[in-house]
């Protein structure tokens, strides 16, 4: 089954080679839960602030799950 995620978790996204020099992993934290399906949702993260600086945005929504871990 696949992990959930609460709103404030902290968490880290993987942003992959359709971001060229950026591709990796930014933290952030989720603020905002769509449900997709019954098993699927769209987790809108908002950037730390360094993510921001880098990416040049604030919030991004991840929808595949493999790209979205809760930080320890």
């Amino acid at each position: 089954m696949s992990e959930t995620f609460q709103i404030g978790d902290p968490v880290k996204i993987y942003l992959d080679s359709k971001f060229g020099m950026n591709e990796g992993w930014h933290k952030g934290r989720v603020i905002r839960i769509d449900p997709y399906s019954a098993h699927r949702s769209f987790y809108w993260v908002e950037l730390d602030e360094d993510a921001q600086a880098i990416l040049g945005i604030k919030q991004i929504s991840v929808f595949n799950i493999k790209n979205i871990e809760r930080l320890s």
